[in-house]
């Protein structure tokens, strides 16, 4: 399974990206292995629909789940449609986020934490 966390540098020690569809990029980890890659989202400056097109993206590399800081209505609508699973409300460094999801607490969300158009 393929996981993808917002963030703002390509490492595990970079900060999570609060921003879904504007962030800087996604650390794309395989769970089984453990490994990942950094992905830069294409979408960051689009004056529209950058978290539609991130979730696309997203949805292309076969991810099942994102984990960020917050997600709009739009991008949820495509990660949903694409059976991704989303997690709100991540904060700290990407190595802290992914542990939190691997501890299994973390509850999957059943809608956008914000308006459209969110800073």
């Amino acid at each position: 399974m393929k996981i993808a966390i917002s963030s703002t540098g390509p490492t595990l020690d970079a900060p999570v990206d609060p921003r879904f569809g504007r962030s800087v990029s996604f650390l794309v980890i395989d769970m089984a292995d453990g490994s990942f890659v950094a992905m830069d989202n294409g979408g960051q400056h689009s004056p529209q629909g950058a978290g539609i097109q991130a979730a696309e993206a997203l949805a292309r590399i076969g991810v099942a789940a994102v984990i960020t800081g917050h997600c709009g209505p739009k991008a949820f609508e495509v990660l949903t449609a694409a059976g991704i699973q989303l997690f709100v409300g991540a904060e700290g460094t990407v190595a802290g986020a992914l542990e939190r999801f691997r501890s299994g607490k973390w509850k999957a969300s059943n809608g956008a934490d914000v308006n459209g158009h969110w800073a």
